[in-house]
Parts: structure tokens; C-alpha cells; sequence
């Protein structure tokens, strides 16, 4: 016998959710009507009728107050608001990436200036990069080299434009990495 197993569907679900109307909880509540004039404290059965008296919705606003605040508003409309002022803020949000940058002790001269110019444009687009350098074999003895390897590179970019060390070189076993982002 075979058991097939179905997925449930996501529910997608608005980022913006007030308890409205019937939903609301409390028994008493604060009631701020649609000219924004405190009504005072009624019981939610009341509140509710005078919501359907004026064709509009009573919706909570602030329910960590006791009693809960509750305001006369058309849900819909204020809904509408709330989640175009959500994803206003997300626009405005500074989104950076860590990029990455590996580099070797061994590592020729020209790799060295490609590595050196994509760390640059990171930098210039407004990403951190972070700087790797992976020990193998007999590499493992010279932790000196590799921490020089990094520090050169760090002052190589270092003319071109001024960044500036938010992580310190640090050792995780074999792998040296460092954190830098522009001034």
C-alpha cells in the first residue's frame, strides 16, 4: 500500500493584519472616530454599531493597551496605506553584499591586479569584500607569508581608494579572511 501525501496550499498572507470588527476581542475598547475625536472607553458591541451606523469598519489599532484602542476607518483603505508605507521603507533600506576575493601566498603579479580591481569595483558599487586565503600542505608553515600576502593587497587597494578594516585578519584552521569596506 502506498501513501501519497498531497501539499498544502501556502497561504498567502498580507504583511500588514489588525483585528477588525467582529475579530476584535476585548469587551471594552477605546473608540477614536473617523475626525480622529476621542469617543472614550464603550463596551465593542456599541463601538460596533456606531461603526455600522456611519457604512465603516471598526479597526484595532493598538492592542497592547488595556483597553484596547479602536478607531472608526474605512479597513480596506487603511490596509492599503500601511502596506505601500512597508514597502516604502523596505525601498529605502541600504542593501550591501559580502563579496568575496580569494587569494593564494603564491599567487603571480597580474591575478594579483584582476583580484586587486574586482575587490576595487566591490568597494565602488558599495559591497564589503572579504579578503581568503586558503593554507595547503606545506603553506600551513609560513602563516607570516600569508598574513603579509593580505596586507599588501589591503594597501594595494588602499591606493586606489581609502577602505577600511571592519574585521581584522583572523585564522579558522588553514583559512585566513578579513573584512573590509570603504570609508
Amino acid at each position: 500500500m502506498r501513501i501519497i501525501y498531497r501539499r498544502r496550499p501556502k497561504h498567502i498572507e498580507s504583511r500588514v493584519s489588525f483585528r477588525f470588527n467582529q475579530h476584535i476581542r476585548a469587551p471594552n475598547v477605546t473608540v477614536i472616530d473617523e475626525t480622529d475625536n476621542n469617543l472614550g472607553v464603550m463596551p465593542t458591541f456599541k463601538a460596533l454599531q456606531l461603526a455600522q451606523e456611519k457604512e465603516l469598519d471598526l479597526v484595532e489599532v493598538n492592542p497592547k493597551i488595556d483597553p484596547p484602542v479602536t478607531k472608526i476607518m474605512d479597513y480596506g483603505k487603511f490596509k492599503y496605506e500601511k502596506e505601500k508605507e512597508l514597502s516604502k521603507q523596505k525601498a529605502h533600506q541600504k542593501k550591501f553584499e559580502i563579496k568575496g576575493v580569494r587569494l593564494s601566498t603564491r599567487i603571480g603579479e597580474h591575478d594579483l591586479e584582476i583580484r586587486r580591481l574586482q575587490a576595487v569595483r566591490f568597494l565602488n558599487e558599495g559591497h564589503k569584500v572579504q579578503i581568503e586565503l586558503i593554507l595547503r600542505g606545506r603553506e600551513r608553515q609560513f602563516a607570516n607569508q600569508a598574513r603579509e600576502t593580505i596586507n599588501n593587497f589591503i594597501s594595494l587597494i588602499n591606493q586606489e581608494i581609502p577602505a577600511k578594516i571592519e574585521q581584522p585578519i583572523s585564522k579558522q584552521g588553514n583559512k585566513f579572511s578579513c573584512l573590509i569596506a570603504r570609508q
